[in-house]
């Protein structure tokens, strides 16, 4: 009896607790007609939109998801990032590669539909066959840091 009292009062506080500290607890609906694409941050190639729907990629300790749009044949030179990036293809095929050197030979092909994980600070590039969209979710701070650093377009003027 007194074991069936403890998980009732657990049941009843657990209540009061909101799904992330400082938030209220609501659902949230992000329709795709309806979302607003934004230019990707510089520290990417020119060409890619980017939305963002939950969190501030941004922000250490920040729970986030963004879609991120890019033309057919775009680029991002071999790079690596601070956290696990967690990818799912929405469109097209997304081009994945290992390494310090841009080698389209050494390329995996993500189809619609295929989730795939980086984890961080491992060497990789990417390139796009055809319009793609992909998701990406993961804890932030979301950073995208060059193995070569000329690659960066941050650098560029």
């Amino acid at each position: 009896m007194r074991l069936h009292r403890t998980y009732a009062v657990m049941l009843a506080l657990s209540a009061f607790v909101p799904a992330r500290a400082g938030e209220e607890a609501k659902p949230r609906v992000a329709e795709p007609d309806k979302m607003e694409w934004k230019a990707a941050p510089p520290s990417l190639p020119p060409g890619q939109d980017r939305v963002v729907l939950l969190g501030d990629p941004s922000k250490p300790g920040s729970e986030y998801t963004f879609r991120a749009r890019m033309p057919d044949g775009y680029r991002v030179p071999p790079h690596w990032h601070s956290v696990d990036e967690n990818v799912t293809v929405l469109k097209g095929t997304f081009m994945m590669g290992m390494g310090d050197k841009f080698d389209e030979s050494a390329g995996m092909p993500l189809k619609v539909g295929t989730f795939a994980t980086m984890p961080k600070k491992v060497n990789h590039f990417v390139w796009t066959e055809g319009e793609t969209i992909i998701q990406v979710h993961g804890i932030g701070p979301y950073t995208v840091n060059y193995v070569d650093p000329d690659d960066d377009p941050r650098r560029k003027k």
